[in-house]
C-alpha cells in the first residue's frame, strides 16, 4: 500500500490501516520516545497513546510531509510533555528508590553512534544520559534526533520546523555544553 493510499484509509478509520501503520512505525515512535524518557515502560506507554491519538486524528494529516515525519513530531512533542509531568516522573524516581533499582541497572536508550563509541560502560551510559536531558530543550531536542535517533540535519529541521542553520547551531551548542558537562569526567 502507498503512503498515500495509507493516509486515505487512516482518515477513513481503517482498522487494517491503522495496524500497517502501527507495524511499520511502532520501533520509531518508541525509540524516540525511549530516547527522551529513559524507560521502557513509560516509552511502550506514551508510543500506544501516541498511536491512538494518530488514528483519531488522522484527518489532520495535510500531507505537507511523509507520515514518519509527523509521527516523530508527535512522539517528540508527546514525550517533552510527560516529561514536564515532574509528579509522574517523581513517582517512578520513589518507586525505583524503594525497589532498590539504581540508575545503573535501568536500561537506557542508548543508541552508539561516532561521537559516542568510546562510551561502554552503563554508568558512563547513564552519565551521558543524564547529561543530555540537562541540555536546554532544544539542543536536547535536536541532538538526540541527530546523534541518537540517527536523523539528518535536514530531517531534524523539518521535524522541528527550524532551519537547516538552526539545527546545526543547536547541536553545536549542544556538544559543546555535553563537553562543558562531561570534562571532569573525562580528566
Amino acid at each position: 500500500m502507498t503512503e498515500a493510499e495509507l493516509v486515505r484509509r487512516l482518515k477513513e478509520k481503517d482498522p487494517a490501516a491503522w495496524h500497517q501503520l502501527v507495524e511499520q512505525h511502532q520501533l520509531l515512535v518508541y525509540n524516540v520516545c525511549k530516547g527522551f524518557l529513559h524507560n521502557a515502560h513509560d516509552a511502550e506507554d506514551l508510543s500506544q497513546d501516541i498511536f491512538i491519538e494518530v488514528f483519531n486524528n488522522a484527518h489532520k494529516f495535510r500531507g505537507d510531509a511523509k507520515i514518519s515525519t509527523w509521527l516523530y513530531r508527535i512522539a517528540v512533542n508527546r514525550s517533552l510533555n510527560f516529561m514536564r509531568n515532574s509528579n509522574k516522573r517523581r513517582f517512578w524516581k520513589e518507586i525505583d528508590a524503594l525497589f532498590g533499582v539504581s540508575a545503573s541497572q535501568k536500561t537506557t536508550a542508548f543508541v552508539p553512534s561516532v561521537e559516542t563509541a568510546p562510551m561502554e560502560t552503563t554508568e558512563q551510559r547513564s552519565l551521558l544520559d543524564k547529561a543530555i536531558s540537562q541540555l536546554p530543550e532544544n539542543q536536547r531536542i535536536a541532538f538526540t534526533l541527530n546523534k541518537i535517533e540517527e536523523l539528518s540535519y535536514a530531517e531534524v529541521a523539518e521535524i522541528m520546523a527550524l532551519s537547516l542553520s538552526a539545527i546545526e547551531s543547536l547541536i553545536h551548542r549542544a556538544r559543546q555544553n555535553l563537553r562543558k558537562k562531561l570534562k571532569n569526567y573525562y580528566k
